[in-house]
């Protein structure tokens, strides 16, 4: 299942996820997540930084964005304000900016008694 909404001026976003979510399951879903995460990271820190996304911008070819985008990305994920993105504040931030999970009941999560 796709989801699109329209945001800002009229860009269409689609969101890949919930599609995603239904093939793989939930918990390889979070694997996926935390694969991108691997992709993003600065090695040497284990953690997304300012550096590693410019780094991370070059090779996807979104080198448009400015550092003013990316230390948003940043803010908008950094639960413990280090300035940097741990896996799970990655994965918290992927699973918030998706309307489409967000829009679901949460079976992601189980309680263990």
């Amino acid at each position: 299942m796709l989801v699109e909404m329209e945001v800002d001026d009229g860009v269409l976003f689609e969101d890949y996820f919930p599609s995603m979510m239904e093939g793989l399951g939930a918990e390889g879903f979070i694997l996926e997540l935390c694969h991108g995460f691997h992709l993003l990271m600065d090695v040497e820190k284990g953690l997304i930084t300012l550096e590693s996304l410019r780094r991370s911008t070059l090779q996807l070819g979104l080198q448009e964005m400015g550092d003013d985008e990316l230390l948003w990305m940043l803010s908008e994920g950094d639960l413990d304000g280090d300035g940097a993105l741990n896996q799970t504040e990655f994965c918290i931030l992927m699973m918030r900016l998706s309307p489409g999970l967000m829009d679901k009941e949460p079976k992601m999560c189980t309680r263990v008694s």
